[in-house]
């Protein structure tokens, strides 16, 4: 076959298409955007607690780092978290304050761990966890113990049509 023939000829070429993301399947290399920033996803987590899953996404900008939370319960729950410094004790408090502000457990559990791209170190591992909720309801605090580590986040709930996403791969 001459190489015009093949230039124009009509083949069968089948591309894959692209699965549309959404908060419940993004994939490490997508772009999130929020607040006026593109943020690119760097590390999934699937958390398993029992039948019930939810994925917390490592974003990165530049310097800047997110954690989005994402859930199915009996609707989509979202929440944008950063990592703040806070001491804590070993048992998660029932209440912990942070920034003048009291947060209230509202639950903890022990989840089994499954990691992808900068968080494919945490496959397979165990974490503990509580979730706190602020008075007024506008804030979150996350607690997930690590070993002996002790990680807090605090961040807000999200509505989907905050976030943008564009797939960054098939």
């Amino acid at each position: 076959m001459s190489f015009l023939k093949r230039l124009f000829s009509k083949t069968n070429k089948t591309k894959e298409a692209v699965e549309e993301r959404h908060a419940l399947n993004l994939q490490v290399g997508d772009i999130v955007t929020y607040d006026l920033a593109d943020y690119e996803v760097v590390g999934k987590l699937t958390y398993l607690d029992g039948n019930y899953e939810w994925f917390g996404y490592q974003l990165l900008e530049g310097r800047n780092t997110k954690w989005l939370s994402a859930e199915m319960d009996d609707e989509l729950e979202l929440g944008m978290y950063e990592k703040v410094t806070l001491p804590v004790e070993a048992a998660f408090p029932a209440s912990v304050t942070y920034e003048g502000e009291t947060f209230h457990k509202e639950e903890e559990g022990k989840a089994k761990v499954l990691g992808e791209g900068r968080s494919s170190n945490l496959q397979g591992s165990t974490v503990r966890y509580a979730d706190y909720t602020s008075e007024n309801e506008e804030r979150m605090l996350s607690m997930e113990e690590w070993g002996s580590e002790i990680e807090v986040s605090v961040g807000k709930p999200l509505n989907e049509f905050e976030l943008k996403i564009i797939a960054g791969s098939i």
